[in-house]
């Protein structure tokens, strides 16, 4: 085996996880899902079997990956956010059909106790602040917060707010990487350091 498993954690026949994981304790990750290299799966954490989790991700204690969902390389799961994969459960009626997808994609973060309603994508380098719910897709780099999530700014590769408007035109340098992130509407794009 070429991750770690905590001996009371539970991972199904058939899950591909990658080299260096590590699947802490009390975690259930089912038979179907695929894992990349370098995982952290958190106490408690449930993996479905229609889950795709890139190279690098954090999965922090207490969250449900449930199907349906897609994590890209390096996405952050703070701890106890949610996921969901029906958009209008009931309990009398099934839906499973119904799943939606979710797309993370790379080096998103998701902060604590945030809520993402199936059916979104969440754009690389994409940050929600702890408690938001997000129940439509956000921009790359977008800094999303509140009930339902607004964008209220805007976030670098490095994890720290850019000073630009939400709108309109604008440039910034990264203190920390010197990449120059330039702002067109309501588009922010990384231009390589200079």
């Amino acid at each position: 085996m070429s991750y770690y498993q905590h001996p009371s954690a539970i991972v199904d026949d058939g899950a591909q996880i990658g080299e260096g994981s590590r699947v802490w304790h009390f975690v259930h990750v089912c038979g179907g899902a695929r894992i990349g290299r370098g995982v952290s799966l958190g106490q408690n954490v449930f993996v479905g079997n229609k889950v795709v989790i890139g190279d690098n991700c954090k999965v922090q204690n207490n969250v449900s990956v449930y199907d349906n969902v897609t994590l890209e390389e390096g996405v952050f799961c703070g701890p106890s956010m949610v996921f969901t994969n029906v958009y209008n459960p009931r309990s009398l009626i099934e839906r499973k059909d119904q799943y939606r997808d979710t797309l993370v994609k790379k080096g998103a973060t998701l902060g604590a106790n945030c809520t993402i309603v199936c059916g979104v994508t969440i754009g690389e380098y994409s940050f929600v602040g702890a408690g938001a719910v997000v129940n439509k897709d956000t921009p790359a780099y977008a800094l999303m917060v509140g009930v339902p999530a607004r964008q209220i700014g805007w976030m670098s590769e490095f994890g720290e707010q850019l000073e630009l408007p939400v709108k309109g035109e604008g440039e910034v340098t990264c203190p920390h990487t010197s990449a120059r992130y330039v702002l067109t509407g309501n588009i922010l794009n990384k231009v390589d350091a200079q």
